[in-house]
């Protein structure tokens, strides 16, 4: 991994800054407190976002609502692109935004995709994933302080934490999981052998219920023969029923045919009853109809007097219409005059000559005026008066009408009553006929009835036979039924008796499964227990050993560049660094300033190395960021960090301090520089080229 550039908005003490990163070694310089340590920090969020102990808030500049990390990189010659954004909302700060592009392909997913990926891409173990970045601390990055306080840790917690780091917490887990592993085994096999405490007695349970079930099922042969011996007697009982039952069914026919001609001698009354009315409704109306006598001289002179009343209607009509017509006129003339005299009275002079106008001029037409008004109210009148007189004319030549027309309409009647009198006594003549023809079939049906009775009477003797048989029938059904009841409860008692018996087969089979299940986890734990934790304990102990054989190695060969030749160092089994001077150990918090940091940055390169060497394949092996690895050198030891730096074999490393001399170790400077609480990069020195910002 190489990183190229990284662009900050809003994040700490940067409100926008753009920097960008040569291979080689980089010094990021400045005063303490100017904002170096803040890039580093933003390389580490773009990376994998907020840690696990991390709040938003320690990131986002504190007068800004959003905040932006881009960084670009280089693994294995791909250009990548990571963007983070934290926005600040009402109660919190939070990750509002993340994506990441490789060759030009963006993936906007959610933040824990997004890590997954990078981690992909770093090859870094997917353990990893959902935790604090550990490998990327003691790899690449290490916040001084931080590799002190490792050091100054308890034993057990700095152990765990090296055993975290080199994924060998896997043997603690392994054997804690074995031993609870052991403790579930010994607890199921205690209840599985409790399980099968009862199971020869349960075996011999299961013969006594076989022999039972043998014994049902000779008793159910002789009820099945008993069953069949009761089913031919009421075969012979159902055969004799039937014979009975034939004579029953002539008897129910006739029976039902008397019934029907009930119902039909009941229809035929009531039609030769209604053939009856129809008929004397007939003669009364031809007796009515008969005494009618209209005059064909009456009937025209009616149409005579109907043809003039229309006429003269019309007339008197269009005489009301003209009269409707002049009032109209004379109504316009009233309404001219007086809006001529209206006119007169407003004009001062003559609209065409412009002329004033005369008062004796406007009397006389006013005078003109008023006569003409005076006139058509008069003639107005009049005509009214003739309307109203009309009206009434109108109105009584429509009742005389109206009554002719009745009268019309009437003899209309009468006359089609009396061409229907021939009709009437034709239809008169049908109906006689048809009560004549009702008659006869009303004599034949009660015949017929009489006939039925007789034949009735004769069948009524098989009823007592039909109800003696079917007695006998119900009671050979009965026996029937309380043997096959018998055979039902026996079938149910041998159903139930070898459902109880396959499943207590089930139940021993299971129990026998059980048993062999038993046997196979006891061999299974005495193998756990006896021999696997003993492997792992084993191989734990060796891997631990060849780590702090490679570690102690590193670490006093680091040590031995940076630390006084007065002292010498090693790692014990605990990875404790022992500090000894003249053989008495030393304790690591009153070393001066300048060697406590060497020995954990000697500590911190060590582990680097050992690291980078187990995990040959991650991609963050060729970089190194240090930051204040010199805090407290004296000048002697300022003078070996150029050995140190020298013997990093990376392709790149970038240097936080404040110390002057070591731009001096360094291909690239970036000096960083803080005025009015905003960090900017004030220029950098890239291969000897000064580039100012």
């Amino acid at each position: 991994m190489i990183l190229k550039k990284i662009i900050i908005k809003n994040i700490r003490s940067y409100e926008e800054q753009e920097i960008t990163f040569p291979k080689g070694s980089t010094l990021l310089s400045g005063n303490i407190g100017s904002g170096k340590t803040t890039v580093l920090l933003a390389i580490e969020f773009a990376l994998f976002g907020l840690q696990p102990s991390q709040k938003a808030a320690s990131l986002l500049r504190n007068d800004k609502d959003e905040g932006l990390v881009s960084l670009e990189l280089e693994i294995d010659g791909k250009d990548i692109r990571i963007d983070r954004l934290l926005k600040r909302s009402k109660k919190s700060i939070s990750q509002d935004y993340s994506a990441l592009t490789i060759e030009g392909q963006k993936y906007e997913e959610s933040i824990t995709e997004i890590k997954s990926k990078i981690l992909d891409l770093l090859n870094y173990p997917k353990e990893f994933s959902k935790k604090t970045n550990l490998l990327y601390k003691f790899t690449v990055y290490t916040p001084q302080e931080e590799m002190k306080q490792i050091i100054l840790e308890s034993n057990d917690l700095r152990l765990n934490t090296i055993r975290h780091v080199f994924g060998i917490d896997k043997y603690k887990r392994i054997e804690d999981n074995t031993t609870i592993l052991i403790s579930k085994l010994r607890e199921l096999i205690k209840i599985l052998d409790a399980r099968i405490v009862f199971l020869e007695n349960d075996k011999e349970i299961l013969k006594q219920k076989q022999k039972n079930l043998e014994i049902l099922k000779d008793r159910k042969e002789l009820v099945n023969r008993d069953y069949l011996d009761k089913l031919d007697i009421v075969r012979e009982k159902e055969e004799s029923v039937l014979e009975i039952k034939e004579k029953i069914d002539e008897k129910r026919i006739l029976e039902t045919e008397k019934l029907k001609i009930d119902v039909l001698i009941s229809e035929k009354n009531r039609q030769y009853r209604d053939l009856l009315d129809k008929s004397n409704l007939l003669r009364k109306e031809i007796h009515d109809d008969e005494k009618i006598s209209i005059k064909d001289e009456d009937y025209d002179s009616i149409i005579r007097r109907i043809k003039f009343q229309v006429e003269k209607e019309r007339e008197i009509q269009k005489e009301y219409i003209d009269i409707i017509s002049k009032i109209n006129t004379e109504e316009s003339k009233k309404n001219e005059a007086l809006n001529l005299k209206n006119k007169i009275l407003s004009l001062q002079k003559c609209p065409i000559c412009l002329q004033n106008i005369s008062d004796e001029y406007k009397n006389n037409i006013i005078i003109n005026s008023d006569k003409e008004f005076k006139y058509a109210n008069e003639r107005v009148s009049e005509l009214k008066l003739s309307k109203e007189q009309y009206i009434s004319k109108i109105e009584e030549l429509k009742k005389n009408l109206d009554d002719l027309r009745l009268k019309k309409s009437n003899m209309e009647i009468l006359r089609v009553r009396i061409e229907n009198i021939i009709e009437k006594k034709n239809r008169l003549t049908e109906l006689e006929t048809q009560e004549a023809n009702i008659d006869r079939e009303l004599l034949l049906l009660k015949k017929r009835i009489q006939e039925l009775d007789k034949s009735i009477q004769d069948y009524k003797k098989y009823d007592d036979i039909f109800f003696e048989r079917n007695n006998d029938l119900k009671k050979a059904k009965d026996d029937e039924n309380l043997t096959a009841i018998k055979i039902a409860e026996i079938n149910k008692e041998i159903q139930f008796l070898e459902a109880d018996i396959n499943e207590r087969i089930s139940v021993i089979n299971e129990k026998e499964r059980i048993r062999k299940e038993s046997l196979e986890l006891k061999e299974l734990e005495f193998w756990i227990s006896e021999k696997f934790l003993d492997i792992i304990l084993h191989t734990e102990k060796q891997v631990m050993n060849t780590l702090k054989e490679e570690f102690s190695k590193f670490f006093s060969s680091w040590c031995s560049i940076l630390v006084s030749d007065t002292l010498s160092v090693r790692i014990d089994n605990d990875f404790s660094p022992i500090i000894e001077y003249q053989d008495y150990e030393l304790d690591y918090s009153y070393l001066s300033g300048g060697e406590r940091t060497a020995i954990a940055l000697s500590y911190r390169l060590a582990l680097n190395q050992i690291i980078n060497s187990l995990l040959s394949n991650i991609k963050t092996s060729d970089i190194i960021i240090l930051d204040e690895p010199t805090d407290g050198f004296s000048s002697q030891q300022l003078d070996k960090m150029r050995d140190v730096l020298s013997q990093l074999n990376v392709n790149q490393l970038i240097l936080v301090s404040h110390e002057t001399i070591v731009e001096g170790f360094v291909d690239n400077i970036i000096k960083i520089k803080k005025e009015n609480g905003m960090s900017f990069v004030e220029n950098c020195f890239v291969e000897g080229v000064e580039k100012r910002t």
